[in-house]
């Protein structure tokens, strides 16, 4: 796909007046190898001088989108951990942590699941970093990805602290079905998958699009003002807190069906080429 398929009124009406922009980063804005595109930054310095606030929306942990986008953070916004972090130019926005009992009672269950067969592994995220317990080579290469602070330890349920959320690897890519395997033992918090190799454990009440809610309204944006981009499961609630929502040509399905608009896929530069033509209208 090269051009965008829009199912709602034209986003380039002179009436659109773009103010915050809202990016998931894998499978949205990154590119095939993980990385952010080269031809982001222009748009982004673009976007700032004209007091458009650029926010990332992802399941990765703060210190890592902070790493990722060091040169640019001041001004912007990080919805971090899937919604249950939110922090700007270091100021804590928002935040939602779980109950230490409830957190120990995961852990062990999710143990089980694995004593039985079922290749998972558990990442304890906190506002300190990213705790784990597992040695496994392929499991700690894939954690560093999303955690680059992490933090190795014997015992989670003696050394992590208090827990925003949990993210629960599926060695198999079965994030979805391993979702259903795990919802009963996450009650009363949801079990999402935010990728097909990883499923996101958090309040029910927390996700992506509430901490949307909350950042328009902490700003003064109104949905109209706002364009948003998404691919996965974790980005669905995301699709109804702007009329400009875009999920890529490579989304979930359920996705697509959830967003207004349609742009390309993250290996075309879908986000780039959207934001080009917002820049350009405005």
């Amino acid at each position: 796909m090269t051009t965008l398929t829009v199912n709602s009124p034209d986003w380039t009406d002179p009436a659109v007046d773009p103010r915050l922009v809202i990016c998931d980063l894998d499978g949205t804005l990154l590119d095939g190898d993980g990385r952010v595109p080269a031809e982001f930054w222009p748009l982004l310095t673009e976007l700032q001088e004209r007091g458009i606030i650029f926010t990332v929306a992802s399941g990765r942990q703060f210190a890592t989108l902070e790493d990722m986008f060091a040169a640019h953070r001041e001004g912007m916004v990080f919805i971090a951990e899937n919604g249950t972090y939110v922090v700007r130019d270091g100021e804590e926005l928002s935040s939602s942590s779980l109950p230490r009992d409830y957190s120990e009672q995961l852990v062990r269950s999710v143990r089980a699941l694995a004593d039985a067969g079922n290749r998972l592994d558990v990442v304890w995220c906190s506002r300190g970093g990213a705790f784990v317990e597992c040695s496994d080579p392929e499991f700690l290469a894939s954690a560093a990805r999303f955690f680059h602070s992490l933090h190795p330890v014997e015992d989670l349920l003696r050394d992590a602290d208090e827990a925003l959320k949990f993210s629960i690897y599926d060695a198999d890519g079965t994030s979805e079905s391993h979702a259903e395997l795990i919802a009963p033992i996450a009650e009363p918090c949801r079990a999402i998958a935010s990728t097909p190799h990883w499923i996101d454990v958090m309040p029910s009440e927390i996700n992506k699009g509430v901490a949307v809610r909350q950042l328009q309204a902490s700003l003064g944006v109104r949905p109209y003002q706002t364009v948003i981009f998404g691919d996965y499961l974790n980005d669905l609630e995301m699709m109804g807190e702007a009329t400009m929502s875009f999920a890529m040509a490579n989304a979930h399905p359920e996705v697509i069906r959830e967003a207004n608009y349609l742009a390309p896929t993250n290996l075309e530069g879908g986000v780039l080429t959207v934001l080009r033509q917002i820049l350009a209208a405005g």
